[in-house]
């Protein structure tokens, strides 16, 4: 039962990248198009990105690593892996 865990969680962390770079990707090339349709202007201001690219919540997601770590689901270096995943 732990490594199915184990494993819906990795999946979980890559299904959110996946989704937070894909998004980043299409956002980009949506913008590179309409700056090729346009004639020159004055660009307006660009705002950053949103953190973590649309994807689920960081604070809940560290929430759940916590846990999944104090029920010993996760090592401990599981646990700082993936936090460092979510926070850098």
């Amino acid at each position: 039962m732990p490594g199915l865990l184990r494993g819906v969680v990795r999946t979980a962390a890559v299904a959110g990248t996946a989704t937070a770079v894909s998004g980043r990707v299409r956002r980009r090339q949506d913008e590179r198009w309409a700056a090729q349709d346009a004639p020159p202007q004055e660009a307006p201001p660009q705002q950053p990105p949103p953190q973590g690219g649309g994807g689920p919540d960081p604070i809940a997601q560290l929430k759940e690593l916590g846990e999944l770590h104090a029920q010993g689901v996760l090592t401990d270096e599981e646990f700082a892996a993936q936090k460092a995943k979510l926070l850098g």
